[in-house]
């Protein structure tokens, strides 16, 4: 029997409820899900606060709960779009088909013969990494955009302070 697996790529800076719905969605199409953890080169600055092997932790505690079988790999980041897709294939388990919404994703996926599938969008404009990032720097409530294991991530790892650590200048 061939297992039915699908590939989700995303920086989850952190993991937030969007991403979540959004997997448990691809989920119910397929067998497994095969998560990528984009940028997983990058941590400790104001983009990107967390490392590749907390941004794991946060998926698998957020997953485990939803029953999603998944696979959650660090991918880094290539300077060459043309070998991109090759680099994503050579890092992780196969997949049958993509999910994403971001247009260079798509294209690149495409150009390479891969099914590309654009998921729904949840309340983009509050479940964005970007936003939780910015509610964690003005102490404003952040945890209701993520999972609750994901809230405990961060807080085992005291990443709201690492955050605001990182985004500071000399100047302060």
């Amino acid at each position: 029997m061939h297992m039915r697996r699908a590939f989700y790529i995303g920086r989850f800076q952190p993991f937030h409820l969007g991403h979540y719905s959004i997997i448990k969605d691809i989920a119910l199409d397929v067998d497994e899900v095969v998560i990528g953890i984009g940028s997983a080169q990058k941590s400790h600055d104001p983009q990107n606060p967390f490392t590749a092997g907390e941004r794991v932790l946060m998926i698998k505690h957020a997953l485990e709960a939803a029953d999603v079988k998944h696979y959650a790999i660090p991918i880094e980041d290539l300077q060459r779009n043309s070998v991109w897709v090759s680099h994503i294939i050579s890092m992780t388990p196969p997949f049958d088909m993509v999910y994403s919404n971001n247009p260079l994703v798509i294209r690149l996926f495409k150009e390479a013969g891969v099914n590309v599938k654009q998921p729904p969008m949840y309340q983009r404009e509050g479940y964005s990494g970007s936003e939780i990032r910015r509610r964690m720097l003005l102490d404003e409530d952040w945890r209701s955009l993520v999972p609750h294991a994901v809230a405990d991530v961060i807080d085992e790892i005291d990443g709201v302070n690492r955050l605001k650590s990182v985004s500071g200048s000399d100047m302060d």
